[in-house]
């Protein structure tokens, strides 16, 4: 049954709540319509088997009715599962009003079967009475068994899907690390680079050349290195970041500057590991490469209260820059990211900005790393 709610489609699994909650209600209120017949039968009242179908389906449609609302609310306000004393006095405040509706309406039912089958009074549907104390409790603990097997339902389904995401993060991971190192053995990359390096040799610039060896050098050892751990240090992702940075200032020459501006309590916060590398390759590839001159990137971060704030901004040509394959791939997966890690608590926005140039901005809760 519950393999039968779960589903990663919001509108197909409120279609087999649906369904399932309809069955169940069904199959209770047939139940209650037989026997109530069965009372008739035996007491040799003259009446047909529809009244006691109405009254089954008033006692029991109106509960799958309340169930649904309840899975609904549940499942678009996951908030809700956690009670508060608000939350509590909320339910109890519906859990009161459904209970009066019900028992009014079971009791409206009652009085129309006895004026359409007078021969109802023979079998004691007269003295069926729901306005009371004693019948108003047995409602509002009703309401509160439905509620709490709601919530279990819910909570059972948001672990497994907690389990799933994880799952699907830890691939995230291995992907995210399987594109940096791509990245980086890249055969036109390594090409660049190796050219650049000759090029410097050529112009009799061996220092230039060593430097840029010893960069792609330190690129290539710190990312195989690399376990992929959720989160690093921001000054950590920024060191795997560095040496690409430098071989590809080596690259363009006069064409790309790189203004880093970090605070130092930002460099102990922890983001996810490989958040920054996607953003920079970005800032590179689909902006300063369409530069003729003066390219920068600018990378900033610095903790505002409990959170902290990236931003990464070239001045390339922005929207205006020629789309390549796989463009915004890495925007894309950089969100879906920070949604698994955050959850509502992040902000992320990448625009062209008037001015020219591109600029993603990242603001994530500030976790000091232990």
């Amino acid at each position: 049954m519950l393999r039968y709610l779960k589903s990663s489609n919001t509108g197909e699994g409120h279609v087999h709540a649906f369904t399932l909650i309809a069955c169940v209600s069904s199959l209770l209120a047939l139940a209650a319509a037989a026997e109530c017949h069965s009372a008739v039968v035996a007491s040799h009242a003259v009446a047909p088997l529809l009244p006691s179908l109405a009254y089954g389906l008033v006692l029991w449609s109106w509960w799958g009715v309340v169930a649904y609302c309840l899975w609904i609310g549940l499942r678009r306000w996951p908030k809700a599962s956690f009670l508060s004393w608000r939350l509590l006095l909320l339910h109890l405040v519906l859990g009161v009003t459904v209970s009066v509706v019900h028992s009014y309406l079971l009791q409206e039912t009652i009085a129309w079967c006895l004026r359409t089958w007078p021969g109802l009074y023979q079998a004691g549907y007269a003295e069926l009475q729901y306005l009371n104390l004693g019948h108003f409790s047995l409602e509002l603990l009703l309401y509160g068994f439905i509620l709490g097997a709601c919530l279990a339902v819910h909570l059972y389904l948001k672990s497994q899907e907690d389990n799933v995401r994880s799952i699907e993060l830890e691939k995230q991971l291995s992907t995210a690390h399987l594109r940096a190192l791509q990245m980086q053995i890249d055969p036109h990359f390594l090409f660049n680079t190796l050219n650049t390096v000759t090029a410097l040799v050529e112009f009799d610039r061996k220092d230039e050349a060593l430097e840029t060896l010893g960069s792609l050098n330190t690129l290539l050892r710190t990312t195989l290195a690399s376990n992929s751990p959720e989160k690093v240090t921001l000054g950590k992702e920024l060191q795997m970041i560095e040496s690409y940075l430098a071989i590809e200032q080596v690259r363009f020459a006069d064409r790309l500057r790189v203004d880093v501006r970090i605070e130092p309590d930002a460099l102990r916060g922890l983001v996810p590991c490989f958040l920054l590398q996607p953003l920079v390759e970005n800032a590179i590839r689909h902006g300063i490469a369409h530069c003729e001159s003066d390219g920068v990137v600018e990378a900033s971060a610095r903790r505002e209260g409990r959170h902290l704030q990236l931003r990464i901004r070239d001045n390339g040509p922005g929207s205006n820059a020629p789309t390549k394959p796989g463009h915004g791939i890495g925007l894309r997966n950089t969100r879906d990211r920070l949604t698994h890690f955050y959850r509502d608590d992040y902000a992320m926005s990448a625009n062209a900005l008037a001015e020219g140039g591109f600029e993603v901005s990242i603001k994530i809760p500030y976790e000091l790393a232990v």
